[in-house]
């Protein structure tokens, strides 16, 4: 077999190799199984506890829902402070 084959078989391999793997999803940084591909979103947003100014992510906030708004606390002791002043107030 000449030099020639062997280089075109070996492409045609690679070209194989990479149609079968290639539609797998990548991973990231950021996920279980390794870093961030670059078309993923941030599944978890930050944001400010009214009291202390604490930007913590939503999804682990102690949330309150009062006079028809979302509150988000960093602590359930944020929260009883927040609804201590909201009650002197009124």
């Amino acid at each position: 077999m000449s030099p020639v084959r062997l280089v075109i078989i070996g492409a045609l391999l690679y070209i194989l190799y990479r149609l079968l793997i290639g539609p797998r999803k990548k991973t990231g940084y950021g996920q279980k199984n390794g870093p961030v591909s670059s078309g993923t979103a941030v599944q978890d947003v930050l944001v400010e506890d009214p009291v202390c100014h604490t930007h913590i992510p939503k999804g682990q906030a102690v949330q309150l829902h009062h006079d028809k708004k979302m509150y988000y606390f960093c602590s359930d002791k944020c929260c009883e402070m927040f609804l201590k002043q909201k009650g002197a107030e009124e």
